[in-house]
């Protein structure tokens, strides 16, 4: 049986939740819409609203199938910085990884949500918990050593960021943490 991972997590200073569609326009003009905030990231800037109403339908077939998905990163306040998520791959093995708005950065709300991200999957029951990077983001190297993930090593040729170079895979940092 697996388990079902809450819709909503409040932490310090965050309120982690699952995404709703009446969330799209919010979505789109705070993060997913901005390429500086894009640029390290696997899935292309969104273009349109639209584009972000096909995310919220991919997370909603990932809470169906896994009982968890992307996440909502928002201060108590309520305002909307970006996201995180939970993405199983078996019952033992799950990625991770969290974007946040150009005006959330620096402010220690990455780190905040990797650590709820890894404590979920803890409870979970997940034992391998992983994340990749693009080789030149440092910033996101700091935030993941500094939640106790390890360098695992380079990954030649892994993964592509459409904002960077389209089309061409790059060589990116695997970082992992065993539970």
């Amino acid at each position: 049986m697996r388990l079902q991972a809450p819709e909503r997590i409040e932490t310090a200073r965050l309120v982690i939740r699952r995404p709703n569609p009446p969330d799209a326009a919010t979505i789109f003009a705070r993060y997913a819409s901005d390429p500086a905030v894009t640029r390290y990231l696997g899935w292309p800037v969104h273009r349109s609203v639209d584009d972000t109403r096909a995310f919220l339908q991919f997370s909603d077939i990932e809470w169906k199938r896994w009982s968890v998905g992307p996440f909502l990163l928002e201060t108590r306040d309520g305002a909307l910085i970006g996201s995180t998520g939970l993405s199983l791959e078996t019952s033992y093995r799950a990625s991770t990884g969290y974007v946040l708005a150009k005006d959330a950065w620096g402010r220690g709300y990455a780190t905040e949500a990797l650590q709820t991200m890894t404590i979920l999957a803890r409870s979970m029951g997940v034992r391998r918990l992983y994340a990749i990077c693009h080789v030149d983001h440092e910033a996101s190297w700091r935030v993941l050593e500094k939640c106790g993930f390890t360098r695992e090593g380079i990954l030649r040729k892994y993964a592509e960021f459409p904002n960077l170079v389209p089309g061409e895979p790059s060589d990116v940092c695997c970082y992992a943490v065993v539970m």
